[in-house]
């Protein structure tokens, strides 16, 4: 008897060890700015599958819900950009890309229903709206606000936040109205901002401030504010909308937030120091970190164990497991990565 139960133990444990150690499967994409490109990551193998051509200074991207297109915005480099590349995620290539015309400084992007996506114009201080099919910009909605450059929407109210990072401050928008509703100021470099699952509140990490506000996304009021060191840059929160992951790209970690009580509960050092070519300049933030790794992009996605980190100054995409909090890997795509998307498809 003592001999099955310890049988049947030793499986449970063989089971559990494997579910833990189960890889992540669809692609991973990587917005490499200095290369100009974005990497197809097989979450499977870890492996870069594919490098496809964008515009210059690719920033962010977002994918469309049934993880066939890739839309990535192409901020530009001393030039202003004013495009969107579009890309067959399956096929790994370039469809065409959307010409924006007066637009410039395309930015922090999601996608709308149908084929619209939303994206900021930050030279405009603006939010657009784009339908991908026709390449056409079928809305401008003004902010007024100082470097408009980050956007989250609540499908259920039917409301777009745009992060002003020049002004210090939170748009929100009615996209049935295409009307702006208010500006709620949060704090100094307001930039990375994202919704809870069930769209009750906004975080937004204030860069220069060393704060991340909580604002609900009702009354548009700001419930709470929490520290967090040094220069805040991007936020994330886990699918099932317990937790919270911000980048801090002065301290080189990822601070880990309880949603409901709004504590850190858990900082994750990246462990790794930037590259020789990022601390001798000619990137985005050059040496002004030191000797960090610059974590910005953060990708967290429903199916998915892990967290992926883009450490833009180390040339590096850390994995965290979403459990544990412990590093697991580090995947390597091209210079510079910085934005980070998730399909749900397995490419070859």
């Amino acid at each position: 008897m003592k001999a099955h139960r310890s049988i049947f133990i030793l499986l449970l444990l063989i089971i559990c060890v494997s579910v833990a150690n189960a890889a992540d499967s669809g692609t991973l994409l990587v917005l490499n700015k200095s290369d100009n490109t974005v990497s197809l990551i097989d979450l499977a193998s870890r492996k870069v599958v594919a490098t496809v051509p964008t515009g210059v200074g690719p920033h962010e991207v977002a994918v469309s819900p049934n993880g066939e297109l890739a839309v990535v915005a192409n901020y530009g480099a001393q030039t202003p950009g004013s495009s969107l590349t579009v890309i067959n995620i399956t096929a790994k290539k370039v469809l065409k890309t959307i010409e924006l015309g007066e637009y410039r400084r395309p930015h922090g992007i999601v996608w709308l229903k149908g084929t619209e996506v939303a994206i900021t114009a930050e030279a405009n201080k603006a939010l657009l709206i784009v339908d991908v099919n026709t390449g056409k910009v079928s809305a401008n909605v003004t902010t007024d606000q100082n470097v408009s450059h980050m956007v989250v929407v609540s499908p259920k109210q039917n409301k777009a936040f745009v992060a002003n990072i020049g002004s210090g401050s939170v748009t929100v928008i009615d996209l049935k109205t295409l009307k702006k509703i208010a500006d709620v100021p949060t704090g100094a470099g307001a930039e990375g901002i994202d919704i809870s699952p069930d769209e009750k509140e906004v975080w937004i990490s204030n860069r220069a401030a060393n704060t991340v506000s909580v604002v609900d996304t009702i009354s548009s009021k700001i419930v709470a504010t929490v520290e967090s060191k040094d220069f805040p840059i991007r936020v994330k929160f886990t699918p099932d909308g317990k937790h919270v992951l911000v980048s801090n790209a002065r301290s080189g970690d990822i601070a880990i937030f309880d949603a409901a009580t709004k504590k850190e509960i858990k900082r994750v050092s990246m462990e790794v120091k930037a590259s020789e070519a990022s601390t001798a300049g000619g990137r985005l933030f050059g040496n002004q970190f030191g000797q960090s790794p610059v974590p910005v992009g953060i990708l967290v996605a429903h199916g998915l164990g892990h967290a992926f980190v883009a450490n833009t100054n180390a040339d590096i995409v850390t994995m965290v497991d979403l459990k544990t909090w412990q590093i697991v890997d580090r995947l390597t795509a091209g210079k510079e990565p910085d934005g980070l998307g998730y399909s749900k498809l397995t490419i070859k």
